[in-house]
């Protein structure tokens, strides 16, 4: 007859759930997983099959009662950890939307949205766009299974435990929440630079021949051109996506290792 103790039945709820918790976390929160059209029973087996593979390769856990307050600060602790990594992989697509709003400004669709689920505001059509090619991409790359990796291996460069972790991981995500709009407006820039000539050239013409109507060509001359140059940019999408996509894979561990005391 098997036995089984109460500490066996904490140890074994010790293993699984901490772990859990990280990783539900960043499921919830990092792209493809944590889109809004996936259901949340999906999220919970999804985080629930990791935890199965994941946490028998964790070293020792601290022994500490679940119960307890450091036990639920261990819990807070991997939360956070957990939603700051999916947040910090997530910076690339904020990018490519934050891309997509400045070149939607500039070929006048900013009338052209509809309600975003993600946002729970406006998105402009070509953001959208321009972020479902990226989920495209970050799936073609094999990205969903590299932040599985990097989550596993985050195991190792912070492990559990109840003592306090440093600042300078924030402090990272932080900075590197600022190359939100730098990497956005390199994306943009080429076709802004085309737009911003194209309505120069116009604004010359309407000087130089007034009867000329600007407004009755303006806006499809400029929403043609808009096109045109976003199919050019499409080609160049994924080389421009590729590296930034292992940066912030690479940002995840160095933001735990960040948080080691």
């Amino acid at each position: 007859m098997i036995s089984v103790t109460s500490a066996q039945l904490e140890a074994w709820m010790v293993a699984f759930l901490w772990p859990f918790v990280r990783m539900l976390a960043l499921v919830s929160t990092s792209p493809i997983f944590g889109e809004a059209w996936v259901p949340r029973p999906v999220k919970v087996a999804v985080a629930v099959m990791l935890t199965f593979v994941i946490a028998p390769t964790i070293g020792a856990l601290p022994a500490v009662p679940v119960v307890s307050a450091e036990g639920a600060w261990i819990i807070v602790q991997q939360v956070l950890v957990g939603a700051a990594m999916g947040f910090s992989m997530k910076l690339v697509f904020t990018a490519v939307l934050a891309a997509g709003e400045y070149i939607g400004l500039q070929m006048g669709l900013s009338f052209a949205s509809f309600f975003d689920p993600m946002s729970h505001g406006s998105t402009m059509v070509v953001s959208r766009l321009l972020n479902m090619l990226a989920m495209l991409i970050f799936l073609a790359l094999d990205g969903h299974l590299l932040m599985v990796n990097a989550l596993a291996e985050s195991f190792g460069t912070l492990p559990i435990s109840q003592g306090q972790m440093a600042s300078g991981g924030w402090m990272f995500l932080v900075l590197a929440a600022g190359d939100i709009f730098a990497s956005g407006l390199m994306l943009a820039l080429p076709l802004i630079t085309a737009l911003l000539t194209l309505n120069l050239a116009m604004g010359i013409l309407n000087r130089a021949s007034p009867q000329f109507s600007i407004f009755a060509v303006g806006f499809p001359l400029t929403l043609l051109a808009g096109i045109f140059m976003l199919q050019l940019l499409m080609p160049s999408l994924a080389a421009f996506l590729e590296p930034r996509f292992a940066e912030s894979i690479a940002n995840m561990l160095r933001f735990t290792q960040g948080l080691r005391p």
